[in-house]
């Protein structure tokens, strides 16, 4: 008989499922899915949000002004002269939200408390309807089995404070807050970040004057509000510890420049690891370490700034956790200079996503975790943030197919896997942000949210990247 090539294919599927009969099949060849890259057990998976960018009610239940009302309020200051005034009226809509996050199967949520809302001058008498609204919030949390992280400082610096951050007595006004907070929350709420990235609210606000309070000062000053900033967290570390229920952890949330070497050789990681330390002196280097690298005070000379007995001690007081917000990297090479590295120069065509700042490198969130256990051993690191803008909009069927948000967030934590994988101390990933929300100066112009909103009805939609990440949790891992 004549065999064709049809009957010759169909003779040996026959011949290899009568061999198969009976047999088992292999573990792999049996899965639902692919091989998954799993996370520790009891890893934490959240997201994250801020006080100013969503709350709205700036006027109500005894607020008053921070300075990113009257900043936001200043004529051409953001896009289209938009405002937080109303945000994404989570002030109101607060258990819709927890419930938003419960549909994730969210294990834990960062958000921050208003200053002024709490102390609506800053210092002097509380607001007990401030302190309230808190309560209420981290009940519905509770109540969902949600873990509530708190930040205590997310840029709503009350207007109402002499000089703001150019006073030292401002970061006395945040240790009084840190600890009235603290006392009256930490019965249940057991993480509290002090702040939340220095850059944002010193260089960005008192020397470029592109953020609140919208001021250009000199580099002496600017270094003094710095330093102001740092002496704030460290009081407030101090603060909590002496107020808050025994037992409660510490840290902060802060948006380190992260250095990634060109390539993974010993050379260029020894000088990725130089350049996080001495690029991040003025902030998290000096805080982890106590003092003001010799480079740094070298380099800035009679502009750097002042330092009172005991200043340092307090900056470098002891942190159960560090918090890194991480979104887009630098590449760092080896190279003869003193320094030892030279960053390098993106090219015109690096790919980045729909905000002019936020390039693609998810090896960054590797080499965040990696470099600053590396030079700092912290007891615990969180990825604090982590998202991405996009240009989200609803399709005819009503979906928001966000495919560009699954990629970036999808490459970010297989990089994220890597570190722990490798045994860093990785505990939790906040994702930014649960929902749009007031994009400071870029005002409602950039969505970073899971959940696409219609600020003229409030309305909520949950996005693909929603459904991709309510997936992840329930496996807790990425594919």
């Amino acid at each position: 008989m004549r065999i064709t090539r049809r009957r010759f294919g169909q003779t040996l599927a026959g011949t290899a499922a009568a061999t198969l009969a009976g047999t088992a099949l292999p573990k792999f060849a049996r899965a639902q899915k692919p091989s998954l890259l799993r996370f520790p057990n009891n890893f934490m998976w959240g997201c994250a949000t801020a006080a100013y960018q969503i709350e709205g009610a700036v006027s109500e239940d005894g607020r008053k002004p921070s300075v990113w009302d009257t900043f936001s309020h200043t004529p051409g200051k953001t896009f289209e002269g938009q405002t937080g005034d109303v945000a994404d009226d989570s002030y109101h809509l607060y258990k819709e939200d927890i419930a938003l996050l419960k549909n994730l199967g969210a294990k834990c949520y960062r958000f921050s408390i208003s200053w002024p809302r709490v102390f609506p001058d800053g210092t002097g008498q509380p607001n007990p309807k401030g302190i309230d609204y808190y309560q209420r919030v981290v009940d519905e949390l509770l109540r969902n089995q949600i873990e509530p992280y708190i930040t205590l400082f997310h840029w709503d610096l009350p207007q109402a404070l002499p000089g703001g951050w150019q006073s030292r007595d401002t970061s006395k006004a945040f240790a009084d807050y840190a600890a009235y907070v603290s006392r009256h929350l930490s019965d249940r709420v057991s993480h509290f970040f002090t702040t939340n990235e220095f850059v944002c609210f010193t260089d960005k606000g008192y020397q470029d004057g592109s953020f609140a309070p919208g001021l250009k000062l000199s580099d002496a000053e600017v270094n003094q509000v710095r330093h102001h900033a740092i002496l704030a967290h460290g009081m407030g570390v101090q603060a909590i510890r002496a107020n808050a229920k025994s037992g409660t952890q510490v840290g902060l949330a802060e948006n380190a420049t992260v250095y990634v070497p060109v390539i993974e050789d010993a050379e260029q990681i020894a000088a990725a690891r130089r350049a996080t330390r001495e690029e991040n002196a003025p902030f998290l280097t000096a805080i982890m370490e106590g003092k003001y690298t010799d480079g740094y005070l070298q380099s800035e000379g009679a502009n750097a700034p002042k330092v009172e007995a005991g200043d340092m001690k307090i900056i470098g007081s002891p942190l159960d956790f560090v918090g890194l917000n991480v979104y887009t990297p630098e590449y760092v090479r080896a190279d003869s200079s003193p320094a030892g590295y030279v960053v390098e120069k993106r090219p015109a065509s690096f790919p980045r996503m729909a905000s002019d700042w936020l390039y693609i490198g998810p090896e960054v969130t590797y080499w965040a975790v990696r470099n600053v256990s590396d030079i700092w051993k912290p007891r615990a690191l969180y990825i604090t943030e982590n998202g991405c803008s996009s240009d989200d909009v609803i399709d005819p069927t009503g979906r928001i197919e966000d495919t560009d948000r699954v990629m970036y967030l999808r490459n970010h934590l297989t990089q994220l896997h890597r570190a722990a994988s490798e045994g860093y101390p990785i505990k939790g990933y906040f994702l930014w942000s649960l929902m749009d929300n007031f994009e400071w100066a870029d005002g409602y112009s950039k969505r970073f949210g899971l959940h696409y909103v219609d600020f003229k009805t409030e309305k909520r939609t949950p996005k693909l990247s929603a459904q991709w990440y309510r997936e992840l949790i329930a496996e807790n891992a990425v594919e």
